[in-house]
């Protein structure tokens, strides 16, 4: 973990950015206030990317576990009207 002033960091934003690839870094105020930089994924993933169910799950068991899961839902709706 690399640690710069405030100072150093905006004179080497660059450089700052580049060792943030490898590991945190903490930019240090002179009040002694510290903020972490870390790299942002740019993985972009869609809300339907799920993992998928493990082997060995037959097609009974998923059939079960969705009418469950749908009979739940059905009931908390009447429930609640």
């Amino acid at each position: 973990m690399k640690t710069y002033t405030y100072s150093e960091a905006r004179n080497r934003l660059a450089e700052v950015l580049d060792e943030s690839k490898r590991g945190e870094v903490i930019i240090r105020r002179r009040r002694g206030e510290t903020f972490a930089v870390v790299p942002k994924s740019r993985t972009r993933r869609s809300p339907f990317d799920v993992p998928g169910v493990g082997r060995g799950t037959t097609r009974r068991e998923l059939l079960a576990a969705i009418r469950e899961s749908r009979s739940r839902r059905g009931s908390s709706r009447r429930a609640g009207s």
